[in-house]
């Protein structure tokens, strides 16, 4: 039995998977609001992970109704890019601004002008961004130094349930690349980007591979979950990581969409592939000696809650999906910009604006909510678009997140996509992908693609139907940013 932890943004879930790559039980617990005391500040207590995460161990043993010595290991995933400052007696300094938080731009600018813009890409693979861990930890040097004074710890928010639960500081490849510490090309911390940002090499965990044993679980931290101590602890990896893996998303040529709040599509690549124009994230992958780039829709599942609870409160998305389906592919000639919060790839425009274009007299609501799901499929083929040009292969696309489980965004997609997509049999997140980890480290399969091979299993395959259709509308779509662009500017 393995144990598979996520640390995400509402909550702590724990997941127990058998030798079959089955799961036999789950339990979650919430996490206390995010505090926003500024708009685009985002805040969450530590304490609190480890109390949910304490619960969701506790709550999933029990479901199990098993002897928490029966569980061989244990990994760990969730949120990325946050930041939690410790003192050097372990003790948390400061509420951890999370992944969301986006007050940082002027340490991003900063870092460009100290360092350079081209030359950090050079050096970690990525731009400077407000999402990644080092601009938070320069936003509480400039504002809060008698913090920043004091910092012997910096860890990531799994990295933190993992200290608590073993009393070691660890980070996985993965989750360290989220940082703009790392030298991802190399697989190690960037000593000139630390030393140039002023951050001591002293404050960062011991990096892993994602299914390497990194730690054990101690005495406190058995008495506070239910595990035995001396239980084997795995690396992990950050939730794209590790929802990868559950996703069997392990060579090159594999490629998952998923559709969340947020859209990512995510490819495997067997070396880092840099995009000089930082429009794509490439990361460690969680598979040792393997990479992955990465590509971000910011207003995904989101754009079409935000049409539902704007004009179509109350309606079910079942509802609205079916009105959907009776409309033709490419809505009649209405498109829609889903840049509700911006947009990261392929634009890294934080001021890009949403809109709908095409309208006419005789569109209806079903209109509106198809060009929705269409829009935010032609946002994800940007990114299929940017590993064309890159050379990265795309041979088979898994759907994951809300835009797998119904049939007409599945449809959707493998229209834009212009290919067929698979739909797994089951799709647990990523809590199935770290405990697919732990298992790997303590030898249940001998690798990361063994263990997928073994327990991630495609149910079914949809095949395009409307591609040329959808084609002419994507280049269509590819038009609207350049006209739309000044309107956050004005």
């Amino acid at each position: 039995m393995f144990l598979g932890i996520d640390v995400g943004t509402g909550g702590t879930r724990a997941l127990l998977v058998d030798r079959e790559g089955r799961v036999v039980a789950s339990a979650a617990s919430e996490h206390a609001a995010v505090h926003s005391e500024q708009i685009g500040w985002a805040e969450q207590q530590p304490e609190d992970w480890w109390r949910a995460a304490r619960e969701a161990i506790a709550g999933a043993i029990a479901a199990a109704e098993l002897d928490g010595a029966k569980i061989q290991s244990v990994g760990l995933t969730g949120q990325m890019h946050g930041c939690v400052m410790l003192d050097a007696a372990g003790e948390v300094l400061r509420p951890a601004l999370i992944w969301c938080d986006q007050r940082t731009q002027p340490e991003c600018d900063w870092l460009n002008d100290k360092i350079g813009r081209e030359r950090l890409i050079e050096l970690t693979c990525n731009p400077a961004l407000p999402n990644f861990t080092l601009t938070k930890l320069l936003w509480v040097r400039t504002h809060q130094p008698e913090i920043f004074a004091r910092i012997a710890h910096v860890l990531c928010p799994k990295d933190y349930v993992r200290y608590r639960l073993t009393g070691e500081f660890a980070i996985d490849m993965q989750e360290a690349s989220g940082t703009l510490l790392l030298d991802v090309a190399h697989r190690r911390w960037s000593e000139e980007v630390a030393e140039a940002a002023g951050i001591p090499l002293a404050w960062l965990p011991r990096l892993f591979e994602g299914p390497e044993i990194c730690a054990r679980v101690s005495d406190a931290g058995a008495a506070a979950t239910g595990l035995a101590a001396g239980t084997p602890v795995a690396a992990g990896a950050g939730d794209q990581g590790a929802g990868a893996v559950g996703m069997g998303i392990v060579s090159p040529g594999a490629v998952s969409a998923t559709i969340g709040t947020s859209g990512v599509v995510f490819a495997a690549t067997d070396k880092p592939t840099l995009d000089r124009l930082g429009r794509l994230h490439t990361f460690c992958h969680a598979v040792p000696g393997m990479w992955h780039v990465m590509g971000v829709t910011n207003g995904a599942g989101l754009s079409l809650r935000w049409l539902r609870d704007t004009f179509a409160a109350g309606t079910s998305y079942d509802e609205l999906t079916a009105g959907a389906a009776r409309i033709p592919a490419a809505s009649d000639g209405m498109l829609w910009a889903p840049y509700l919060f911006g947009e990261r790839t392929p634009h890294l425009d934080p001021l890009a604006r949403a809109a709908f274009v095409g309208v006419t007299a005789s569109h209806t609501r079903a209109h509106f909510v198809r060009a929705v799901m269409e829009g935010v499929a032609f946002s994800l083929r940007d990114t299929l678009s940017l590993f064309a040009e890159l050379g990265i292969p795309a041979a088979r696309i898994r759907l994951g997140g809300g835009g797998a489980r119904g049939p007409l965004w599945r449809q959707i997609q493998a229209d834009v996509y212009g290919q067929p997509v698979e739909l797994l049999a089951a799709e647990e997140g990523g809590a199935f992908g770290a405990a697919l980890l732990a298992a790997v480290g303590v030898a249940a399969w001998q690798s990361v693609e063994d263990a997928c091979a073994e327990t991630v299993h495609v149910a079914e395959t949809i095949q395009p139907k409307n591609a040329a259709a959808m084609e002419a509308a994507y280049a269509r779509f590819r038009r609207m940013y350049p006209a739309l662009r000044e309107i956050g500017r004005a």
